[in-house]
């Protein structure tokens, strides 16, 4: 395809190169993005496509490269400089303060005074107009996941940007939500304004891109019209070779051992209310060795609580819960929840148990440890004594999955465990999540893809209005009883 010239382009990035340390991140990568168009940015997590739009952003600066805004040469020394010139970057990692309502982490950075109820009428309109509904009052340290993203993104919009880069934005929405952000974003991507879409959803991709960047190990891959490419084709750019084959390996994986004797078990169990979400209500539910079970809801319905509950993370306000010992718990949130960015790897492999464990740590023997976990689970860094800062998102979550099923837990509770992960890191959880389960594991798994909770469960109850039901493995029979609809309608 011709690359676009000159006035054509709101933003060129030509040859742009970073280096972190040993690590190049960047090697000579370039990108044009046209006014009036959806341009993906796609790659395995680690490829540099995150790192390429902080440059654009101003968060990172480049070690060589030039960069155009609108034509004219520009260099973003900040995200403020950024913003002032017409580009938003919504992070895939929020930058939002826990303590303050919606309204205000919203009208944040602004300037003047601040009015609360303007704010709250702003963010109000802002909501209505792109469909991400939000509570403007709710104390955004009260929300789901899922909900502090579209904090996050309305934040962006309401600096009135021409250029927005969406990293993940998908990654926690349910599918209804998911697609009304796309919807908008098609929308939004007219006239003089464009979007950058970074995802490892394929079917996003192609379903509302004009164009597709595909990055590999810091380097450009291929630049197509995303109308002339399908998601065989891009797996392909992305992986190379690998791509049918991990595809195959993820299919094949999918048979139950059987499920064993009971291992978790609720019974009557309630939960305590929280700000804008549905209450567990009186659930009863059994898990059993050598199973996995489903949870799908939409979000705020109670499934937060059902698995913080199953993973001994929160009290219930009634009933009964039974829980082994060894439980291994991966988070929706591992930022928060799961793994201290400035502590080293070897620091978060010891934070295992922690607030269980007495005694000292050997710290030579936790670095051995790290060092063959990092092995085992191909957790790609410079060695157990790096920060876990320095990780890609994927390689995170390999380590989490490293520390939480190593030691071979009785109970598995997986919310979201694939947020954010590209094609062989989602295959990797998979297997390892099954793995778990031919262990003798019990394991439960929560996830906003139906497609990925039916071909990971054995069995799969949905959580409406805070109640629990089973229901057969099947995506429209999963997605009216989220609704609270019969499961078995026409």
């Amino acid at each position: 395809m011709t690359t676009p010239r000159g006035a054509e382009q709101l933003l060129a990035l030509e040859g742009i190169e970073k280096r972190f340390g040993e690590t190049l991140a960047l090697d000579g990568v370039s990108l044009h993005v046209r006014p009036g168009t959806i341009h993906a940015l796609l790659g395995e997590n680690g490829a540099g496509k995150t790192t390429l739009m902080r440059v654009a952003y101003g968060l990172t600066a480049a070690d060589a490269g030039r960069m155009r805004w609108g034509g004219v040469p520009r260099r973003f020394v900040s995200p403020r400089d950024a913003l002032a010139a017409g580009v938003g970057m919504v992070q895939q990692h929020f930058s939002l303060v826990p303590a303050l309502t919606v309204a205000e982490n919203i009208a944040l950075g602004g300037r003047g005074l601040h009015h609360r109820r303007r704010a709250e009428e702003r963010v109000r309109r802002l909501a209505e107009s792109t469909g991400l509904a939000i509570d403007e009052r709710a104390i955004v340290g009260t929300l789901p996941v899922s909900a502090q993203q579209r904090v996050e993104i309305l934040k962006a919009l309401a600096r009135d940007v021409k250029l927005l880069i969406l990293d993940e934005p998908t990654a926690t929405l349910a599918p209804a939500d998911a697609s009304a952000l796309l919807a908008w974003a098609r929308r939004f991507a007219t006239g003089d304004r464009a979007v950058v879409l970074i995802t490892h959803k394929l079917r996003d991709a192609l379903a509302i891109a004009d164009e597709a960047t595909v990055l590999r190990r810091g380097r450009n891959v291929v630049t197509v019209p995303a109308a002339q490419s399908s998601e065989s084709d891009l797996a392909t750019a992305m992986l190379g070779e690998r791509a049918g084959r991990i595809e195959l390996e993820d299919r094949a994986a999918g048979a139950s051992v059987g499920a064993g004797p009971s291992i978790a078990r609720l019974e009557d169990v309630s939960s305590v209310p929280r700000s804008g979400a549905a209450r567990l209500s009186r659930a009863t539910l059994e898990v059993r060795a050598g199973e996995i079970l489903g949870v799908a809801a939409v979000e705020g319905n109670g499934e937060r609580e059902l698995m913080r509950i199953l993973a001994g993370r929160e009290h219930p306000a009634r009933g009964r819960v039974v829980l082994p010992a060894r439980i291994g718990y991966v988070p929706q949130d591992r930022h928060s929840d799961a793994i201290a960015d400035e502590l080293t790897v070897a620091e978060n492999v010891a934070l295992a148990g922690a607030g269980a464990r007495r005694g000292w740590i050997d710290w030579p023997v936790v670095g051995r440890r790290a060092s063959e976990l990092m092995a085992r689970y191909d957790v790609r860094g410079d060695g157990p004594s790096a920060k876990a800062s320095s990780l890609s998102g994927g390689n995170q979550q390999r380590l989490v999955l490293a520390r939480e099923l190593d030691d071979a837990p009785e109970l598995v509770v997986a919310d979201q465990p694939t947020r954010g992960l590209d094609l062989r890191a989602t295959a990797e959880v998979h297997a390892r999540l099954r793995a778990a389960r031919a262990a003798g594991s019990a394991v439960v798994v929560h996830s906003t893809d139906l497609d990925e909770v039916v071909a990971l469960a054995d069995r799969v109850v949905v959580v409406a209005s805070g109640a629990l039901r089973e229901v057969r493995r099947d995506p429209d029979a999963i997605g009216r009883a989220m609704l609270g609809a019969d499961p078995e309608a026409p």
